[in-house]
This record gives C-alpha cells, structure tokens and sequence, in this order.
C-alpha cells in the first residue's frame, strides 16, 4: 500500500490549501481514510476522517467549520481543503488509512494502519 500525500506549501495566515492523497494498492471505498497532523516537539494529532462509504465524516474542534475532507473514489484519492488558515495549523499533514470502522475511535494513531509520507504546511502570520 502506498499514500502519497501532496499540495502542502507555504501560505499566509487567512489563507487556504489543499492537500491531496493518492492511494495505490488498495481501494478507499474499502478503507476508513484520515488524516493527521505533527507540529515540531509535539505529538501527532487527528485532524479530520472519512468512513469507507463516505456517509460518516469526523473532525477534530481546533478545524470544525475551517477543513473539510472528502474523495474521489474513481480517482482513489482523499483530500483535505483547508481554508482560513492560521499560524497554529503549520505542521507536517499525513493521511493514513485504516480497516478497524472509522466510528471506533477515529482520532487514534494506532487505529490506522497505513500512513503516507507526509507533506508540510507553513502558515505565515
């Protein structure tokens, strides 16, 4: 299984990217898909998922109303569209992939089983 994580960059506070991962070797309609955070000294942190059918979506409080993740099951690709984003957001994103339901717990690390490699998102204020 891969998961190519993309499209982190260098933006002002306010502003938005989005990030995309691309899966290969398994199909995410099949899968739970997340994604995650790790700012520099601190620990990975739940950022938003999606369930295998798409129905049922989580976020963490800090992104509610400013992220939102969703896919594209014929391009086997999850995204996460960030917007008015702020200095604290700056963090490496990864997106990880999990068999276990994503309604058990969906904001635990060790849930998932697959992770991709991470892109950085550098927030000027």
């Amino acid at each position: 299984v891969q998961l190519q994580a993309s499209g982190g960059g260098l933006v002002q506070a306010g502003g938005s990217l989005r990030l995309s991962c691309a899966a290969s070797g398994r199909t995410i309609s099949n899968y739970g898909m997340g994604w995650f955070r790790q700012a520099p000294g601190k620990e990975r942190e739940f950022v938003a998922a999606i369930s295998r059918s798409g129905g049922s979506i989580y976020y963490a409080e800090s992104v509610k109303g400013r992220f939102t993740i969703s896919r594209d099951t014929a391009k086997n690709t999850v995204y996460l569209q960030m917007n008015s984003l702020k200095p604290e957001d700056m963090a490496v994103y990864y997106c990880a992939m999990r068999q276990r339901p994503i309604a058990g717990m969906p904001e635990r690390v060790e849930r998932y089983d697959y992770w991709g490699q991470g892109t950085q998102v550098t927030v000027s204020s």
